[in-house]
């Protein structure tokens, strides 16, 4: 199992300063949020993209997604949906990234009409995503929450550059078990989000092990060495503890898990 955490959590924060909190509390890996704002976003110009390529290798961090905001599946045009796909992909690509993630946003038609979308989309951006050496993950999210819902569409497609992320939070919502979503997305799997709620009802991110999500159970199903990150959802629930602090207790409470 390798370490990561989502820079979601730490909105604002400048890149070396994210750099440093996770060398210093024993993470690997960084899902780059990708939005005005913030270090990382479509708007770089050549150099700030080198510049930050330069600083994550520098501190031997692993950038493991460009976690973009595309809703594959959303009603409407492909050409903008794809637009912003390869544009998010040529970033990735220039930063060492590994992935991009995206969203389903299928919204409340058909889900038949949503999956033929999504897979169209993905496949049409699928080997460019291949040429550029990086993964296009779809997230268990929204109208696809389940990993059911996410592999339906990705076995449509049929491409390795084409996978799925894991949202363990959205896949318990979804009343689908571990054990249920990691023999659904099987051979798709990218990577695993976890985090830590109260309930059902109260989706405020808490400290890993605080709350009510089956985290033990998610990584004793992942096959050895894939990416576990903690996505800690602070922007949406400004009562949240500040991330920062929990860092060390994370990874340890990770890492003492297997």
């Amino acid at each position: 199992m390798r370490l990561a955490f989502a820079t979601l959590g730490l909105p604002g924060v400048p890149l070396a300063e994210v750099l440093r909190l996770a060398a210093d509390n024993g993470w690997s890996g960084l899902e780059l949020r990708c939005a005005p704002g913030e270090a990382v976003h479509p708007a770089m110009t050549a150099g700030e993209r080198k510049a930050a390529a330069r600083a994550l290798a520098a501190a031997g961090i692993t950038p493991l997604s460009v976690a973009g905001y595309i809703g594959v599946a959303a009603p409407g045009d492909d050409d903008p949906v794809l637009a912003d796909l390869y544009e998010h992909l040529r970033l990735a690509a220039d930063l060492g990234a590994r992935s991009v993630r995206v969203f389903p946003c299928g919204g409340d038609g058909p889900r038949a009409e949503a999956d033929e979308r999504a897979a169209r989309r993905l496949a049409a951006a699928a080997d460019t995503a291949h040429e550029l050496g990086v993964r296009i993950l779809l997230e268990t999210h929204d109208s696809h929450r389940a990993g059911r819902d996410v592999a339906r569409v990705l076995d449509m497609v049929g491409h390795p550059a084409v996978g799925a992320l894991w949202d363990l939070l959205h896949t318990w919502l979804a009343g689908e078990s571990p054990l249920e979503t990691a023999g659904a997305l099987g051979r798709h799997l990218g990577h695993v989000q976890v985090k830590d709620v109260g309930g059902a009802h109260d989706l405020t991110p808490l400290p890993l092990g605080a709350g009510v999500l089956p985290i033990a159970e998610c990584l004793r199903l992942l096959p050895a060495g894939c990416w576990v990150s903690w996505e800690y959802e602070a922007p949406w629930h400004p009562a949240a503890a500040p991330l920062a602090p929990l860092l060390g207790e994370g990874a340890d409470y990770l890492v003492g898990l297997v």
